[in-house]
């Protein structure tokens, strides 16, 4: 099939405006209309190019409003995602989220066309570990398995016995049936799961440059500002961060427990855009928002989406060598999500 240069931007006409009427309805209340007519014309755009290219968008929970409710077809956390993915049938997967995530869709299908909408929307976690770093705590710590957050390369997701992401870390890690782990690379997560499981943690010093910067002294301030605030805390924050929290869990726990808490005032300590899209679901909650944001995930754009459709631009590949050996890492850890919803 042949490419097509990239298409002009369309005007915000009425006709436009009535058509995404029902989508700016639901958006409205996180999406100034004075966006919305800027976004509006993408929207359109890109749901016309999926239909034609028999693609699905996912979208990551850090994603911006106007591309979560706007464009995405499948969202959620990293788990969601990399579960949907293996599900899909379409021709083409545009990954909007950062490049381990569109590398983990790859992986799961290796017969499709994977594009991320920016080859820079990196991941300081990712970055923080490498497949020779693996192989060295290998042989210092002989014959101990390793689990690997789905936070990684693809290279190192190759060098471990199994993957996990934030929601099924612990019952990762206790599948092994063990009494040591090596857990990578985040090291406040692996000791929230230190806390929650008598296995040895064997960690390492990786962090996420969003939920690091977060503060204990940073919750306490909110509580002495909303005598109701309910705090809840990813657990790749710190500790002192997670000991404030009245809640800590995965993105998707979050907003699980979010119709359990009923509060009127709510934190939720990650990236900030979460507090965005969840709102839209919560209209009556009010998110008090620490907005710590993610740059790599505001590297995806609308106009970055459409132009990966229309050109095929920023194709995701993986070594086979790498990816065989990866997959069987991330089959085991959707293997156990199975396990864990039956």
């Amino acid at each position: 099939m042949a490419l097509t240069s990239p298409t002009a931007h369309a005007a915000y006409t009425p006709e436009l405006a009535a058509t995404l009427a029902p989508l700016y309805k639901r958006v409205q209340n996180v999406i100034p209309e004075v966006e919305w007519a800027v976004h509006a014309p993408y929207i359109a755009a890109i749901q016309e190019l999926k239909a034609q290219h028999n693609a699905v968008i996912l979208a990551h929970n850090y994603q911006t409003p106007e591309i979560f409710h706007g464009v995405a077809d499948i969202t959620g956390d990293s788990l969601a995602l990399a579960q949907r993915a293996a599900e899909t049938d379409a021709d083409i997967i545009v990954l909007c989220g950062v490049h381990f995530m569109a590398e983990t869709a790859k992986l799961l299908n290796p017969d499709k066309t994977v594009l991320i909408p920016d080859e820079h929307a990196g991941c300081s976690l990712a970055a923080s570990i490498t497949a020779g770093d693996v192989r060295g705590l290998r042989q210092r710590h002989p014959g101990v398995p390793v689990v690997t957050y789905v936070n990684t390369s693809a290279e190192v997701k190759a060098e471990s016995d199994l993957c996990c992401t934030s929601a099924n870390a612990v019952a990762a890690v206790e599948s092994l049936g063990v009494d040591r782990v090596i857990f990578l690379p985040d090291e406040y997560l692996a000791q929230y799961v230190a806390s929650q499981t008598d296995v040895e943690i064997i960690s390492w010093a990786g962090h996420c440059e969003v939920h690091e910067r977060f503060t204990g002294d940073e919750l306490r301030m909110y509580r002495e500002d909303y005598d109701d605030i309910y705090i809840l805390a990813h657990p790749e924050c710190p500790e002192d961060v997670l000991q404030e929290a009245d809640f800590v869990g995965s993105t998707s726990g979050m907003i699980r427990h979010l119709a359990e808490a009923q509060r009127r005032h709510v934190v939720m300590v990650t990236e900030c855009s979460m507090s965005d899209n969840v709102a839209v679901e919560y209209p009556d909650i009010d998110f008090v928002r620490p907005c710590n944001l993610c740059p790599h995930m505001k590297q995806i754009t609308l106009p970055k989406i459409q132009r990966a459709l229309e050109t095929r631009q920023y194709e995701v590949t993986v070594d086979e060598a790498v990816a065989h050996r990866a997959r069987q890492a991330v089959e085991r850890m959707l293997a156990i999500g199975r396990r864990e919803s039956v």
